[in-house]
């Protein structure tokens, strides 16, 4: 038997039991909607010209996804803040998102109090902590959210809750179908293709995991669509398998990186292309993929196409994103790794709170 087959092997290497974080991601998604549309908020006074997404890790790609979900229907700018402090242009009529599930992320609580000097409507997502300490005092709406969970596990929370408070506010239309959609579709791909009682010779992100095993993954998304899941595939495999990567986005990457793909020669067959693409994407842009993929295969690295038609756009996006998160956990088992700790995150933390 193989090892991702093994539950008693990866019961052994999973002691924090990450496989059931990632298992259970289709129940947070309706439960995130139901927190972010019964949170009581109140309409604000001045209107809203802008949204700021302030947040790092989990909450930065929880917003990118929102972003791009929304690309269409909101009619104001979106921005997403990944530093200490916000944008010149925020002020009063700054709808501003500062989401931390562990509440003490320094870099949101930076952005808090810059948000509160610039008069913005401020509303904080988290599990508590130092954030929703600052938010009562401040009079600002904190959205509790369930604890428990490793932050990056908690991807539905710091996501879907946000569409629960914009459907609230009146900015978007409700998303009530397209959630219990979203839900639907993920307990298939957990059940039916990627979750671990899907055996190896079923199960598309067991194998991808296998050819991604000591090689260097090059992920590449499409801009507008899935750009944030080639950022979270990079993001999960090295917090979940330990292990580097790189994510791009075309076009973008048509007009510079497609170059390099002739050296190291040597290097460049152990690498694995991860082409995430939609069917919203630009026409042109299909066309640029299909080329991209004959210029990186003259390299002789492998070119694993990943595509998702089912549902809407936000099924379509998790759908990606879920395979990812269950592929990176894999590969940490073939790593011989436990998922879970993050232990160089927690001895940058130890070592800046020195200072």
């Amino acid at each position: 038997m193989n090892k991702l087959d093994n539950s008693k092997f990866i019961e052994k290497l999973d002691r924090s039991n990450m496989l059931k974080f990632i298992s259970d991601l289709p129940g947070q998604c309706p439960d995130a909607y139901r927190i972010g549309i019964s949170a009581g908020i109140n309409k604000p006074a001045v209107k809203i010209n802008n949204i700021v997404f302030a947040g790092v890790g989990g909450s930065g790609i929880g917003a990118e996804l929102i972003k791009v979900y929304l690309e269409d229907e909101l009619k104001i700018p979106v921005l997403i803040c990944r530093n200490y402090t916000l944008p010149d242009f925020v002020n009063e009529n700054t709808l501003l998102f500062c989401s931390s599930y562990s509440g003490a992320t320094e870099e949101t609580l930076s952005c808090f109090e810059h948000g509160l000097r610039r008069k913005a409507y401020i509303i904080t997502i988290g599990a508590g902590g130092k954030l929703k300490e600052v938010s009562l005092k401040n009079n600002a709406v904190h959205i509790l959210i369930p604890s428990g969970y490793p932050p990056r596990t908690a991807i539905g929370y710091m996501s879907i809750t946000v569409l629960g408070v914009l459907a609230k506010l009146g900015l978007i239309k409700d998303k009530e179908n397209d959630v219990k959609e979203l839900y639907s579709i993920l307990s298939d791909i957990r059940d039916k293709e990627a979750g671990f009682n899907v055996p190896l010779e079923k199960n598309i992100s067991k194998q991808i995991a296998f050819k991604l095993y000591k090689r260097y993954p090059v992920i590449y998304g499409t801009a507008d669509t899935t750009e944030a899941v080639g950022n979270r595939w990079r993001e999960q495999i090295a917090e979940n398998g330990k292990a580097l990567s790189s994510s791009n986005v075309l076009p973008e990457m048509n007009h510079n990186e497609i170059v390099g793909w002739k050296f190291p020669e040597k290097l460049l067959k152990d690498f694995k292309v991860i082409m995430l693409s939609d069917k919203d994407d630009h026409k042109r842009t299909k066309e640029r993929i299909r080329i991209s993929v004959e210029i990186i295969k003259k390299s002789k690295a492998e070119v694993i196409a990943l595509k998702r038609d089912k549902g809407g756009k936000l099924a379509r996006i998790f759908s990606l994103m879920y395979i990812g998160d269950f592929a990176s956990f894999y590969l940490a088992i073939l790593n011989n790794i436990d998922p879970t700790p993050v232990e160089t995150i927690d001895y940058l933390k130890k070592e800046l709170a020195k200072i």
